[in-house]
């Protein structure tokens, strides 16, 4: 086991033993500098891209990018900082892409500076853009041309109905017949991970991780509260210059009572005999997000070790964590990965769970690409849980173990949540997973322990 000893917060951040490891990170610059993005967005469609489109079998790609409303995508193709309307164009040419930005003259000779694209065109004051990209595209004579429009994948929905209309009225009738969606080439292209992002992502999990440890060395049990976890945890963010894998009113989620899902932290106070659960994630780069849970668990006074059924229930959810590792591998469909812990949470006697047992992450905190769910209720394989998993993707994925907690609609939850890559023949964990509970004890030594995590008495 792991035990956590509460302390006072300015003798928390002077330990040698607590701020060596997280000093060594040196904070989200020693992770991934700001300027890293640009290269590796550019070797991303150099190398990635074509394979994409191959598999989606697309052989054109259109993003029309605009001020102040743009493309979700814009970031991944060099169009964030559209004034006037552009046009980014992506052509399939045997094994590699010619990309080529239709670009308002103005902004040109900046996106020519910062740009990942093979080519440039400005377009002078008045030029109708989409005509433009008729004609480009009709040189080109793709067979599918993908567009930003999508229900099932909200990144590659980008395309306005405007937008839309005014493609279309461009294009000729030939031309309008081969637009379709391009969901299938943005979770191809952007699920796979260059491995320079996969060290990215795992030197960002384990400062993910150790960050989590410590917020639960400050745990005075019967007056801390689940927000003051969570408000320790922010101010360590701060401090570290990392930001939030997703909406920061919900990053990071401390719960130590009843589940409440994919929520914000409440005044609730920790108790002995409480699991912790700390569902936690950072931005690094301002690309890169982790999504990592840890877990502790509150001794009563005069325990050394949680009660036996505790201990079991802990073990039983990591072992779902370790069943869906196995499970993941390439040419595996994502709803495989999820039947397989579905199974022995049966097996284990778990009440069942909504969620799925995982998904991609690395963009985005949900990202793009094979979902490890779809099996909660036995049906067939669909929609992203039928996409195939492939080398280069990261998950972030669940082990569970469910109770009933009093009321019908109350129950608790381990959920031993670990980030994984997929590699030729399997997968491997990005940092070593949670073996064991965070143990903290419910009496701290006299003259030690404030009331909340960060303050003095």
């Amino acid at each position: 086991m792991t035990r956590a000893r509460p302390v006072l917060l300015s003798a928390l951040l002077s330990s040698a033993c607590l701020w060596a490891p997280l000093a060594s990170a040196a904070g989200g610059a020693g992770i991934a500098s700001p300027d890293a993005w640009p290269r590796i967005r550019k070797e991303r469609i150099q190398k990635l891209l074509p394979l994409a489109m191959a598999r989606a079998n697309v052989d054109a790609w259109v993003l029309i990018c605009r001020e102040n409303d743009n493309d979700p995508l814009a970031v991944h193709v060099g169009c964030e900082n559209a004034g006037g309307a552009a046009a980014f164009l992506f052509l399939k040419q045997g094994d590699a892409v010619r990309s080529l930005a239709l670009s308002p003259a103005g902004e040109a000779t900046a996106l020519r500076d910062v740009g990942p694209l093979d080519e440039v065109v400005p377009l002078e004051r008045g030029t109708d853009l989409y005509a433009q990209v008729a004609s480009r595209l009709a040189a080109a004579k793709p067979t599918r041309i993908a567009v930003n429009s999508s229900e099932a994948v909200t990144v590659a929905d980008g395309l306005s109905a405007t937008q839309r209309a005014a493609l279309e009225k461009a294009l000729t009738p030939a031309l309008r017949k081969k637009l379709v969606s391009s969901e299938d080439l943005v979770s191809e292209w952007l699920s796979v991970k260059l491995p320079e992002e996969v060290e990215i992502l795992r030197k960002a999990a384990a400062l993910t991780s150790q960050l989590e440890v410590e917020a639960y060395r400050a745990v005075v049990p019967g007056k801390t509260r689940d927000v003051d976890v969570a408000n320790f945890l922010k101010r360590r963010m701060a401090e570290l210059g990392v930001g939030d894998a997703w909406a920061p009113d919900q990053n990071p989620n401390v719960q130590s009572g009843p589940t409440r899902g994919h929520s914000h932290a409440t005044e609730r106070v920790i108790q002995p005999g409480d699991f912790i659960q700390t569902d936690f994630g950072i931005r690094v780069g301002g690309m890169w997000v982790t999504d990592i849970q840890r877990f502790a668990y509150v001794l009563a006074p005069g325990q050394t070790q949680p009660p036996k059924e505790a201990l079991e229930k802990w073990e039983k959810g990591k072992k779902g964590s370790r069943i869906a590792l196995a499970a993941l591998k390439p040419g595996v469909r994502g709803w495989d990965v999820d039947k397989a812990q579905r199974d022995w949470m049966r097996e284990a006697g778990s009440e069942p769970v909504m969620w799925g047992t995982g998904h991609p992450v690395g963009y985005w905190a949900h990202d793009v690409g094979p979902a490890l769910s779809g099996a909660q209720k036995d049906q067939p394989a669909k929609g992203q849980a039928a996409r195939i998993v492939r080398p280069g993707q990261v998950f972030a994925f669940d082990g569970f173990f469910a109770w009933k907690d009093g009321g019908p609609d109350q129950m608790r939850l381990v959920s031993v949540e670990e980030m994984a890559v997929v590699t030729d023949t399997g997968a491997e964990y990005l940092i070593p997973p949670q073996e064991d509970l965070v143990l903290i004890p419910s009496q701290a030594p006299a003259g030690t322990g404030p009331s909340r995590p960060g303050t003095t008495r």
